[in-house]
């Protein structure tokens, strides 16, 4: 897996100070995307040991300032990204459970949750924005996404309740 950047205080992508990772590739190609380079999964650089703990000891350092990791892309459920970051993820986890993980796809909620593979990924998170951007229902005082079409969701409420929750800020 490769990514194209990492966003060490972002206040943007998701609710609080977070640490974000943009990955490569992407299978969606909306309709202009603001992000299109990362269309390409050999797009930027590898996702290394290295750069894990890169992300991790940043954690350990600023652990009291930061609320959590946001996974962006690209498309974190790019299906060449769904392993590399469900390994990453658990390390995260096992590390700091306190911490949240917001991820955005592509896919929408209902196709997620009748993939397994996608599942197995999304399930490691704790909110998700579900939905290609559509141009069409572009709006840039929506907090979190780029259109309408898209949404905010709970996902352990979501699973434990088997419907869509969104996530109340």
């Amino acid at each position: 897996m490769n990514y194209s950047g990492i966003k060490y205080t972002d206040m943007i992508n998701g609710e609080g100070i977070r640490v974000s990772l943009f990955v490569s590739g992407c299978s969606h190609h909306c309709k202009d995307c603001f992000n299109s380079d990362t269309w390409d999964p050999n797009y930027g650089s590898p996702f290394t040991e290295e750069v894990e703990n890169e992300i991790l000891n940043y954690f350990k350092k600023y652990d009291k300032s930061i609320k959590g990791l946001s996974l962006l892309g690209g498309d974190p459920t790019y299906i060449d990204n769904i392993d590399p970051l469900v390994k990453f993820i658990k390390k995260f986890k096992d590390l700091f459970p306190n911490k949240d993980i917001w991820i955005w796809s592509g896919f929408t909620w209902e196709i997620i949750i009748n993939n397994q593979k996608l599942l197995s990924l999304i399930e490691l998170c704790d909110v998700l924005v579900d939905g290609k951007f559509n141009i069409q229902e572009k709006d840039l005082n929506l907090k979190w996404r780029g259109s309408m079409n898209q949404r905010v969701v709970d996902i352990k409420k979501s699973l434990e309740l088997k419907k869509v929750v969104k996530y109340i800020d």
